[in-house]
């Protein structure tokens, strides 16, 4: 069986293809670099994505702090995980680095401010 995919693991956006045999072994063809073998296995066997959003801050001197996940998450919790963070307020001070929710969906992976917001 084969696969065909566009490839997300660098700005290339290699057109991919996966053949699995009976025995499940995967032959990745198409790509330009290492990154399209490793993604190709992986969007068949373990597929996983990285959220960018935000959640908002009260008494900060702006009102919405951008956050995103530490590792990957798995691609069937993405909603999961979205739900999740849209229900945070979080407090001003926070710092770039901070924990903005830990374990999100079960998922074993944190989400971090990836900004600063100062009291005001």
């Amino acid at each position: 069986m084969t696969h065909n995919m566009i490839c997300i693991g660098c700005p290339l956006g290699c057109e991919l293809t996966v053949a699995v045999s009976d025995d499940g072994e995967m032959d990745v063809s198409g790509h330009l670099c290492k990154i399209g073998i490793t993604y190709g296995k992986e969007e068949l066997t373990n597929p996983t994505r990285n959220i960018a959003t935000s959640v908002r801050v009260e008494g900060g001197d702006i009102p919405m702090l951008s956050v995103r996940n530490e590792q990957p998450v798995p691609k069937a919790k993405i909603m999961e995980c979205a739900k999740a963070v849209q229900a945070v307020i979080m407090q001003a001070p926070v710092g770039m680095g901070d924990i903005v929710l830990k374990n999100v969906a079960g998922t074993g992976v944190d989400f971090v401010a990836t900004r600063v917001i100062v009291k005001v």
